[in-house]
This record gives structure tokens, sequence and C-alpha cells, in this order.
């Protein structure tokens, strides 16, 4: 079994949409291990995206993701990061597949509706960030 995290970002929470996306997930046949709404302050925000440090679009992402709630959720299956990267379809929502959750959900690149680690290192890492103690050096629970 391989884990992920999926963020609910705050522009689907918003929009009363947690419930469709989680529902996706989960007709996908994830399993959910770990959920929590989460408020990332500015601070904090900086430190998960702290990967995209010099950026052009890094103080919009953080004022973004530190405007309101989000979802945080640990998922399992067999080959869980390409199968959700797959599901939710990429950044711009404009270049999204039909039927992905950001083609359906999406406004635009930064608030694309969610977040979905792209490796099992990253994956490992952003789980930590969020559900600190909850894996064991496998990556499981």
């Amino acid at each position: 079994m391989e884990r992920t995290l999926l963020i609910v970002k705050p522009d689907a929470a918003e929009r009363n949409l947690i419930g469709q996306i989680l529902q996706r997930v989960e007709l996908a046949r994830f399993r959910i291990v770990e959920m929590r709404l989460v408020r990332l302050s500015s601070e904090r925000a900086r430190k998960f995206y702290a990967v995209h440090e010099g950026k052009p679009f890094l103080d919009g992402l953080i004022e973004f993701m530190s405007s309101g709630p989000a979802i945080a959720v640990v998922l399992e299956k067999e080959n869980a990061i390409s199968d959700l990267r797959a599901l939710v379809g990429t950044t711009d929502p404009a270049k999204a597949p039909c039927g992905t959750i950001r083609h359906d959900f999406g406004h635009d690149v930064q608030r694309n509706s969610v977040h979905a680690s792209d490796a099992v290192e990253t994956a490992a890492t952003e789980i930590e960030f969020f559900f600190p103690g909850t894996q064991d050096e496998s990556g499981s629970r």
C-alpha cells in the first residue's frame, strides 16, 4: 500500500465542494486514513511551499492558501500517488482532462481546488507536515 496527501484547497472549501471531491476519491477506491480541517497561517503555508521559494507566484500562493480553511487528507491504495495525480488532473484546470477534479472544479492554476503529492518522498514529507508522528520509516502507520 502507498500513501499520499490530498489537500482540498480554500477555494473548493468555500464553494462547498469538499463532499463532492471526497466522493470522487472514495469512488476511485482510495481509503481515507487521516483527515482534518486546517487553517494555515501565512508562516505555515510558506513552510509547506518552501520548495517554491524565490518563484514569482509564491507570495500569491501563500496568501491564497492562508485565506480560509482547507482539508488535509491522507489517502491509501496501491499506486496512490500516480492514481491520485491522474484523478485530480494537471495543475492548470484549462489543460486538465475532462472529468478530472481540477477540470471540473478548478478556476485557474492557483485556485485549482486540490493539491496532490507528486512523489513518494514528497508525500511522506507532506503527510508528516499535517499529521506529525503518524508514519513509521516505511511510510506506514
